[in-house]
C-alpha cells in the first residue's frame, strides 16, 4: 500500500533525497532558561522506555497541544468568550507536555541509536503545526476578538516569526537561537493562560496606569517589539549572505527567494479581511485564521525540506488555492456565501497538509529504510532481493542502514549543553 502511495504522488525528487542523505545539523546559542530546563529533562526522558520512538514522543505533544487549543476555541469560537476555567488550565498544561515532550525526543534518539534525517523533519514539521494552534489559542485566552486587528497582528506575528527563523536557516544554513527565544515565549504563553484562569477576561481590560493602554494592548506591543528585534537579527543574517555561492542559500538561490511564499498569503489574508461584505474575520476569527495558518504550516514545512535538501523554495503551492478561492469569491462579490467558502478553503488546505506531510514522511522512510514511529529498521531492500541470503548477512545488512550517519533536529529545547 505505501508503494502505491509512493509511485502515485512523490513529494520529494531524487536530488532531494540524495541532498537529505548529506544533510548534517547545524545550530548555535542558548536561550535564557534552557541551561536551568535542561536538567529536568535530561531526567524525564529517562524514565522513557527505550522502546518508544522519538517521532512518536513528537506527535504525542503535538496531538496534546492540538487538542488542548481546539477545546478552547471550542469554548470561545470567536475569541470574545470566556471559556470554563478548566479549559484554560488544560492549555497552559498541554502546552508545558508538549514543550517537555519536544524537548527530549532528540535525547531519546540518542539514547536509542535511532538519530534521522527524519527525526529532524517531523521535529520542525510538528513546530510550525503547533505554532499555529498556540497562536490562536492566544487569542482566544486574551479575548481578542473584541479588537480584530489586535488579533490579527498577534497571530500572523507567531507564524511570521516562526518562518523567518528557518528563513534564515535556509540562507546561512545554520539554525540560530536567541537569549529569549521559543522556550521562553512558551513559557510566557502559559503565564497567559494561567492569568486568563485565574483572574478571568476582564483582566485583559484593565487600563495600565501611566500608558492608559488595556492590559491586552501592552501585552500585544511587549510581544511585537521581542518579535520585531528577533526578525530584524534575523534579516540581518539573511541580508548579509548566505553560505551558497557568491552570498546564496544552501541551495545557491536568491536570500529572498522564501519572501513571496510568506507574505502572498499574508497580504490575501489582509485583502479579504478588510473587504469581506458579511465581516468573515471579524464572525469567524477562528476559522479564519486557522485556515490560513494550515496554508502556511505547509510552506514553512516546505522550506524546512529545501534547507535540509538544498534545493530550491516554489513560489507556489497548491495550499494558496484556500485563500485564492476566498479571494477569488469576493473578487467575484460573494456569489458564493463567504461562510461556506471558508469552510471549503478550511477542509482543502488541512487535507492538503495532512497529504503532503504523510507521503513525505512515507517516501523519505522508504528511503532511509527506516519506520517512523518504531525504532526498529525496515527489511534491507538489497537483502529483500537476494533469496539465498543467509538471515544472520541479512541481520548484519539491517543493523548497517539501521547505524548509518544521520541527524536528527536537536531543536530549540532539545540541545545539549555539553555539545
Amino acid at each position: 500500500m505505501s508503494r502505491y502511495f509512493l509511485e502515485m504522488a512523490p513529494m520529494m525528487s531524487e536530488a532531494q533525497l540524495k541532498g537529505l542523505d548529506e544533510h548534517k545539523y547545524s545550530a548555535s546559542g542558548t536561550s535564557a532558561v534552557e541551561p536551568v530546563m535542561q536538567v529536568f529533562w535530561r531526567w524525564l526522558v529517562e524514565k522513557v522506555p527505550l522502546w518508544v520512538a522519538p517521532n512518536l514522543i513528537t506527535l504525542v505533544g503535538l496531538i496534546i497541544n492540538v487538542v488542548t487549543s481546539l477545546l478552547l476555541m471550542y469554548y470561545s469560537p470567536t475569541a470574545a468568550e470566556e471559556a470554563p476555567v478548566w479549559v484554560y488550565m488544560s492549555c497552559a498544561v498541554g502546552l508545558f507536555l508538549y514543550q517537555s515532550l519536544d524537548a527530549i525526543d532528540g535525547k531519546q534518539a540518542r539514547r536509542t541509536g535511532s538519530s534521522t534525517p527524519l527525526g529532524e523533519l517531523f521535529d520542525h514539521g510538528c513546530d510550525s503545526i503547533s505554532t499555529v494552534f498556540v497562536g490562536m489559542a492566544t487569542c482566544c485566552a486574551m479575548t481578542m476578538g473584541d479588537n480584530p486587528d489586535l488579533m490579527f497582528i498577534t497571530f500572523f506575528n507567531a507564524v511570521f516569526v516562526f518562518y523567518c527563523a528557518h528563513w534564515q536557516t535556509y540562507v546561512s544554513g545554520t539554525l540560530k537561537f536567541g537569549f529569549f527565544d521559543v522556550t521562553e515565549t512558551q513559557f510566557g504563553v502559559i503565564m497567559l493562560f494561567l492569568l486568563s484562569m485565574v483572574l478571568g477576561k476582564e483582566f485583559w481590560g484593565i487600563q495600565v496606569p501611566l500608558v492608559g493602554l488595556s492590559m491586552r494592548v501592552v501585552a500585544v506591543i511587549c510581544s511585537t517589539s521581542l518579535s520585531t528585534w528577533t526578525v530584524w537579527g534575523n534579516f540581518q543574517t539573511i541580508l548579509k549572505g548566505g553560505a551558497g555561492k557568491n552570498g546564496s542559500t544552501v541551495a545557491g538561490t536568491s536570500v529572498l527567494s522564501p519572501g513571496f511564499p510568506i507574505l502572498f498569503p499574508i497580504v490575501l489574508a489582509l485583502m479579504i479581511y478588510k473587504k469581506s461584505s458579511m465581516d468573515l474575520f471579524q464572525n469567524h476569527p477562528c476559522l479564519y485564521l486557522l485556515m490560513f495558518g494550515m496554508a502556511i504550516g505547509k510552506i514553512t514545512n516546505k522550506l524546512v525540506i529545501a534547507h535540509m535538501t538544498k534545493s530550491e523554495m516554489t513560489m507556489f503551492d497548491s495550499s494558496m488555492i484556500g485563500p485564492g478561492l476566498l479571494f477569488l469569491d469576493q473578487y467575484f462579490n460573494s456569489f458564493i456565501n463567504e461562510y461556506i467558502v471558508l469552510w471549503i478553503s478550511l477542509i482543502f488546505v488541512t487535507f492538503d497538509l495532512v497529504q503532503y506531510c504523510f507521503l513525505v514522511c512515507l517516501q523519505i522512510c522508504d528511503h532511509l529504510d527506516i519506520y517512523c514511529f518504531n525504532i526498529t529498521s525496515k527489511p534491507s531492500k538489497k537483502g529483500l532481493n537476494s533469496g539465498n541470503m543467509s538471515k544472520a548477512t541479512r541481520g548484519a545488512e539491517n543493523l548497517t542502514v539501521y547505524s548509518r550517519p544521520r541527524t536528527r533536529s536537536l531543536t530549540r529545547a532539545n540541545r545539549e549543553q555539553d555539545r
